[in-house]
């Protein structure tokens, strides 16, 4: 897949799970805002309640898009024969994208009405979207092979590129334009404390102050539009890579501990999800089935 067609692919996926909260809420709206006491005697009571026609279908079908997406991205790590059907970096944004909409449609099966045991089993899974957020960001921050290999950190390091020699091959600059460039790209130490996300915003700033300087460097030495553009893209790869392999092994120990906080809250999930269900089903009640 392109850099432009996974640009494409994420939106799409991202635009489905925007538009169908949205369309959710304007369609149930006037029941929704009404009181809990007041909810009987709305005209739309036994569609919208969570075990009417319009209801009940969303619980149903937002089950099903969790359970495909958990088991369906479980099933693509462990069996290597799956390899074939996609990179498992496709699949985990589609299980992304799943256990995001199937959560937004099991929302409105409750018509926002919690309570009883079904109450630990939804907040459990709203701990489970809000963690998978923060698991897809220190995902993201791990470098990997193509097939979704975590990458050592003697990988990683191979990977960066002898800026001198590139710069003094392709590009005729003077000597105190070479030394910016070659002094912008230069790794700092980072030191991660206990405010990581206040560290990573903060060389997030200096990366982007450094890149204008390395262009200002560039301008004042004559460099041509096209080839500060080249340059610029240079060192901005180098600069991600740098913090990339400054901030593995914090990020690898985080990663860790992630797994440990959402496998819990998605178990609790499920395990509730399939007694709610059987209850439910031996009660009977039933859809359009």
């Amino acid at each position: 897949m392109s850099q432009l067609a996974h640009r494409i692919y994420i939106t799409t996926l991202t635009s489905i799970v925007i538009f169908v909260f949205f369309f959710l809420l304007l369609k149930g709206i006037p029941y929704y805002s009404t009181s809990i006491e007041e909810r009987f005697y709305h005209p739309d009571h036994n569609l919208f309640k969570p075990s009417g026609m319009f209801g009940h279908g969303l619980g149903i079908i937002g089950t099903l898009l969790i359970i495909i997406g958990v088991f369906g991205y479980q099933a693509r790590k462990k069996f290597k024969s799956w390899a074939r059907l996609g990179r498992l970096k496709y699949w985990l944004e589609f299980h992304i994208f799943l256990c995001s909409l199937g959560p937004v449609m099991i929302l409105f099966h409750t018509a926002f009405k919690f309570g009883g045991i079904v109450s630990i089993s939804f907040w459990s899974m709203v701990a489970v979207v809000a963690s998978g957020v923060i698991g897809r960001f220190i995902y993201g921050q791990i470098p990997r092979t193509i097939g979704g290999r975590e990458l050592s950190l003697t990988e990683v390091q191979s990977m960066k590129a002898n800026m001198g020699e590139l710069l003094k091959g392709q590009y005729q600059l003077s000597e105190s334009g070479y030394q910016a460039v070659l002094a912008a790209v230069n790794v700092s130490r980072q030191k991660f404390g206990t405010n990581l996300l206040s560290s990573i915003f903060n060389k997030y700033l200096e990366d982007k102050k450094t890149l204008r300087q390395v262009k200002s460097a560039l301008r004042e030495n004559g460099v041509a539009s096209t080839d500060i553009r080249k340059v610029s893209k240079l060192v901005n790869n180098e600069l991600s890579l740098n913090n990339r392999i400054e901030r593995l092994a914090t990020m690898q120990k985080l990663f860790k501990y992630w797994h440990v906080a959402h496998l819990p809250f998605a178990l609790i999930m499920l395990v509730i999800m399939v007694i709610h269900v059987v209850i439910t089903m031996t009660m009977g009640a039933r859809w359009v089935f």
